[in-house]
């Protein structure tokens, strides 16, 4: 049984819970709470876990065997018990009475179930449930991890638009990739200050893993700075940070009392107080959702900004050791936002290498036709890490987005879409290997070069002209584009060359002419509408 298998299993247990009135959007965070304490029994029961996280009590051995009302009741005091350290059970000497008693329960635990209830009200459907998650084949599962498993299961639900998850998933060949060429090592903290579902943290502890086999090269010491120290994130909304940690735990990260994902606000206090970090990955929210939008109060930021992500860019290049390395998923308008937006783009090529970008293609994530990019930076200079003046020499782009494939369900984003740009990147995690500019994959040598472009770029050979990767001087950034990295050079397809468009004039007379009309169409109706009434 394939992971994929497993996953589409699970994933059709929501109709259980549909049919018990559970919200679509609380199919996951529903269905984890229960699966958690299957995947914990699974783990301990492997040797994954040198400990059982959960009290005597609170097991999957505790349930698994109950039916009816009992069964309900047994999973609703699990649940009070792991969210609150307290067990409420009948005075033996009055019944009318309640005791409270005090169960000991891991601080991490506490974190992960905090708040928690079930909105099961039919001990059958529980039941159902159980059954299933018992029938599934975990041997099969583990061999490439429970953890992996959970993590395609919120993949799963990320894909699922009515659910709203996309906000918090990243897709993981875009994740993967940018670990790649960022190669976090062990004994660094590595920060996420936008960490939703752990992505970030999760794939890039996989990754110093299998450059340590397993950490088995490491010695104690470094094994548990890597298991409770190495990674820091935060997350706004309580229940996605649930799953974060639950995440991060079936992965082996336990972190610090809070777990690895605090909760709270990066643009607020929690985000003041993180510790400078040695690599920050992070794809901060951005889009038009409103659920547990964060406010900025940073007053330690330098430039005060209603723009989220310019605050979060500012958070990230500050919150940087030197020498540190980020990679951040940034939308368009970052790189060309006006007065603030241009004062923050210059304090960042001041502070910080600005190396590299990638422009990404549209449609990857968020609503369809959101333009993204990742900017890679490394803090000061290789000479000089504490260096905070015109830190960056010179920008290399990549554009994997001009005349590329619409991509979704049917032609999905995936690692070979990124491996030339991987390759071009170099082995330098700080984007020092020797560049040479020039990259042809996707067809390059058959798109048009924007007039515009050319013209910016006078002595620029026809082939070179045609390349999706270019370099560009700090230099020529700053008096040609007054600082705006909006830089583009290859004309898609589908788009219009201002140079062949009529004068404002006609336009102008165009659009009169044709809202005349609408308004002409519109009286008609209303004219008929009355005659009709």
């Amino acid at each position: 049984m394939t992971n994929n298998t497993i996953v589409q299993k699970l994933w059709n247990l929501c109709d259980v819970l549909r049919d018990d009135g559970i919200n679509y959007s609380d199919y996951v965070t529903e269905l984890v709470m229960l699966l958690f304490l299957k995947m914990v029994h699974e783990n301990k029961e492997s040797g994954i876990l040198n400990k059982h996280h959960l009290p005597k009590g609170c097991r999957w051995t505790d349930i698994n065997e109950l039916d009816g009302i009992n069964l309900l009741d047994t999973y609703k005091r699990i649940l009070l018990i792991l969210s609150t350290g307290k067990e409420i059970k009948p005075d033996p000497k009055d019944p009318s009475r309640t005791i409270e008693k005090t169960v000991v329960v891991d601080p991490l635990i506490l974190a992960i179930y905090q708040d928690a209830h079930t909105r099961l009200r039919e001990p059958r459907h529980l039941r159902q449930l159980i059954k299933s998650l018992d029938g599934i084949d975990w041997f099969s599962a583990q061999q490439d991890g429970l953890g992996d498993l959970y993590e395609g299961l919120l993949e799963k639900n990320a894909n699922e638009t009515k659910s709203g998850a996309g906000q918090y998933f990243t897709p993981r060949a875009l994740i993967d990739s940018m670990i790649r060429c960022i190669k976090p090592q062990a004994g660094e903290v590595i920060q996420d200050p936008a960490a939703g579902t752990a992505g970030f943290l999760v794939a890039a502890d996989a990754y110093i893993k299998l450059k340590t086999d397993n950490f088995i090269e490491l010695n104690k010491k470094d094994q548990e700075f890597q298991r409770d120290k190495a990674f820091v994130g935060v997350e706004l909304v309580p229940n996605t940070r649930r799953l974060a940690l639950m995440n991060c735990l079936l992965h082996g990260m336990e972190g610090d009392d809070e777990g690895v994902v605090h909760l709270g606000n990066a643009l607020g206090s929690v985000g003041a107080e993180l510790k400078p970090a040695h690599v920050i990955l992070a794809n901060p929210p951005f889009g038009t959702s409103k659920g547990g939008e964060a406010s900025i109060t940073r007053e330690d930021l330098t430039y005060e900004t209603s723009n989220k992500q310019l605050a979060f860019l500012q958070h990230i290049y500050r919150g940087l050791k030197p020498g540190g390395r980020a990679a951040v998923v940034l939308p368009d308008n970052v790189l060309f936002e006006s007065g603030k937006g241009t004062d923050i783009r210059r304090d960042l090529m001041n502070k910080c290498n600005l190396h590299t970008i990638l422009r990404l293609p549209t449609g990857i994530f968020y609503a369809q036709g959101v333009k993204t990019n990742v900017l890679f930076f490394t803090k000061g200079t290789v000479k000089d890490p504490k260096q905070e003046e015109n830190c960056t020499k010179n920008v290399w782009v990549y554009d994997l987005r001009t005349n590329m494939p619409s991509f979704g369900k049917r032609n999905p984003f995936g690692e070979q879409h990124l491996k030339p740009f991987e390759k071009v990147y170099g082995r330098k995690a700080d984007g020092t290997s020797k560049r040479t500019e020039g990259e042809w994959s996707f067809d390059a040598r058959d798109i048009e070069v924007d007039k515009s472009a050319v013209k910016e770029n006078q002595g620029v050979d026809d082939e070179l002209a045609h390349s999706r990767w270019r370099c560009f001087s700090r230099k020529w950034i700053s008096e040609t584009k007054g600082d705006s990295l909006d830089i583009s050079w290859l004309k898609d397809k589908d788009s219009v060359d201002a140079s062949d468009l009529p004068e404002p004039s006609v336009l102008a007379a165009e659009a009169k002419e044709e809202l005349s009309a609408a308004l002409k169409e519109l009286d008609e109706l209303m004219a008929a509408l009355e005659r009709a009434s």
